[in-house]
């Protein structure tokens, strides 16, 4: 999975004169889109979105994913991270090792079973668990992020209740000594919630791949070591 950091291409960049009727930030952030390096990586790797590669500097650092591994990613669309465990752990539709779950329609990754489901619906750890055929998972994965308000107190409470959310859910699902990563704000994570990871797992760290904008408020929890559960 070790890949090269991405650069910035020489020369000059691509600059977008704004269109009657179009917003200046949209303007901005379609420029900042057509000058990113990882925008352009992705579409010349087959990649679906920009946030593979956040995947791709975490495994490279933390050593999340071998082959044979088996992978849940919740709220999975648009699939980029679903191609990256792909790649990295393998499987096929005899042996599935990566699932998905989304109520956004997500188109089919080669190599995943993709439910399109919430994956807090009461039935969802059975239904993962059915797709894996028994299995618990290795691997539970979260690049979810709540609607931003622009309030930051709200928007933490908001991703703060979605990664216990997620948390929780991976404590269904995680099979003894497996991982857990899920995105927050950076600087926010709840003292309750760290608390609770270091009690269930053996190591919690934050981390902040490249890829993650640095303007960006977002970093990543890191939960390795499942100390295991009592979950289906």
């Amino acid at each position: 999975m070790a890949r090269g950091r991405g650069r910035a291409d020489p020369g000059l960049k691509t600059r977008v004169r704004s269109a009657k009727g179009r917003k200046i930030s949209s303007t901005l952030w379609l420029q900042r889109q057509l000058n990113d390096p990882y925008v352009k990586r992705a579409r010349a790797e087959g990649f679906r979105s920009r946030a593979a590669y956040k995947l791709i500097e975490i495994d490279e650092r933390h050593h999340l994913m071998k082959p044979g591994m088996r992978v849940v990613d919740l709220g999975c669309a648009p699939g980029g991270w679903l191609q990256v465990a792909v790649r990295a752990v393998g499987g096929s539709d005899e042996d599935p090792r990566v699932v998905g779950i989304d109520f956004l329609d997500t188109d089919p990754v080669p190599g995943a079973v993709i439910l399109k489901q919430d994956f807090n619906d009461a039935d969802a750890p059975e239904a993962l668990i059915a797709a894996l055929q028994g299995h618990k998972a290795d691997l539970v994965l979260s690049d979810m992020a709540a609607p931003t308000t622009g309030h930051r107190p709200t928007d933490h409470l908001r991703i703060v209740a979605l990664v216990e959310l997620a948390a929780d859910f991976a404590r269904q699902m995680l099979a003894p000594g497996g991982a857990f990563v899920a995105k927050v704000l950076q600087g926010g994570t709840e003292h309750r919630l760290l608390a609770d990871l270091k009690r269930d797992f053996a190591t919690t760290q934050h981390a902040k791949p490249p890829a993650s904008r640095a303007d960006s408020a977002e970093t990543y929890l890191v939960a390795k070591g499942f100390r295991g559960s009592d979950g289906p």
